[in-house]
């Protein structure tokens, strides 16, 4: 075979070979392209997507837009190839798969911490909403967990309220640590509990309820040593006196607000979910004015708004569904405006308040003056 036609074959069978590689081997990396958005003032499966009951609510119309991201899956391994044509699309984003699933994190972790997330996201949109509107808004002192073969299994549930430990009034987690920290390893703590209130379906309620005189009750836990639940336990604490619980605060509300949004998780809804309920507590909102609004950010109980994941797909899922102004937390701004899809605009946010007024420009058809990702 001459030499020519000899190399122009090698060089072939390479490029075949590389190819071959390219698209068998595969990278650690996840994929994230634009999901659905959720009309926060609509429905959903023809249902309201916020419903109150216990109080009056009025009808709402426009788009209040809340945006979401779809990841591929804990065990999805894309080739090279698959990789590569990723980053060169502007409407999927390629990151590093730890950075979406920790390592070792499962599909079903995954689903199990959004839906926590997103539970949480949902109780401080209500109560920034309520303390925005001047509602006065409750808390509670609850058993959030019970780790499985600790003493408190069985005799504490998850949702049960702590009224004290010990005969002493407790209001903080960190007092109920206290409190059993202070004993010796074998002594037993006297927890004073309401016990929670179950549904019709026998779970714990969707919203806490007042209690019942009388409804206290006093149960006596043993304690056992932290490393005896917790091997792995820093060596300050091995030997402290515990019980086996997670405790937490929990919000009490007037009347009931109920989010019902299924198959979403995160904690990225939670101030269009609460410009929703003000909207729908609010006589004759109409907080768009008619214009098509979507966003996204955390929010905590004071109306602090917080930054979020996948910011760049979420605008183009938020332009794709018709939207010209995008809430934007200030955090995400740098990113979101490096490629801002063509008719929207990004409006900084950093509070609930701050969200109102932006609204209100557009409303009243200030946009210019609104606060922009660009300023």
């Amino acid at each position: 075979m001459p030499r020519r036609s000899a190399t122009m074959l090698a060089a072939t069978l390479l490029l075949i070979a590389l190819l071959c590689v390219s698209v068998l081997m595969k990278v650690p990396y996840t994929e994230m392209s634009p999901g659905p958005t959720y009309n926060t003032l609509g429905d959903q499966g023809g249902k309201p997507v916020i419903t109150i009951t216990g109080h009056d609510s009025y009808p709402t119309t426009g788009h209040l837009n809340m945006t979401t991201v779809q990841v591929t899956g804990a065990r999805y391994e894309p080739s090279l190839v698959n990789a590569v044509i990723g980053w060169l699309r502007d409407d999927v984003l390629v990151v590093p798969h730890d950075n979406v699933y920790p390592k070792g994190q499962t599909d079903a972790d995954a689903k199990k911490q959004n839906a926590e997330e997103f539970a949480s996201s949902e109780d401080s949109a209500r109560t920034a909403a309520l303390k925005q509107l001047g509602v006065p808004v409750g808390s509670e002192l609850i058993v959030k967990s019970v780790t499985a073969g600790a003493p408190a299994e069985g005799r504490l549930h998850a949702g049960d309220q702590i009224v004290a430990v010990d005969g002493a009034a407790v209001t903080s987690v960190d007092q109920v640590v206290a409190a059993v920290t202070k004993h010796k390893p074998g002594e037993s703590a006297v927890f004073t509990v309401v016990p929670r209130v179950k549904d019709a379906a026998g779970g714990p309620a969707a919203a806490a309820q007042p209690a019942a005189p009388g409804a206290r009750t006093d149960v006596t836990v043993p304690t056992v040593k932290v490393r005896d639940l917790d091997p792995k336990a820093p060596a300050e604490r091995a030997d402290l006196a515990a019980v086996g619980i997670g405790t937490g605060i929990r919000h009490t509300y007037p009347f009931q607000i109920d989010i019902g949004l299924q198959d979403v998780g995160g904690p990225s809804a939670g101030l269009m979910f609460s410009l929703g309920i003000i909207d729908k507590l609010t006589p004759g909102g109409d907080i768009t004015g008619g214009k098509f609004v979507a966003g996204t950010g955390t929010i905590d109980d004071d109306g602090k708004v917080g930054p979020i994941g996948g910011i760049a797909m979420k605008i183009i899922a938020a332009r794709d569904a018709g939207a010209e102004y995008f809430l934007t937390p200030s955090s995400n701004c740098a990113e979101a405006a490096k490629n801002v899809p063509s008719g929207l605009t990004l409006v900084r946010t950093d509070t609930l308040d701050g969200a109102l007024k932006s609204l209100e420009q557009i409303r009243s058809g200030q946009a210019s003056a609104l606060p922009s990702c660009a300023k």
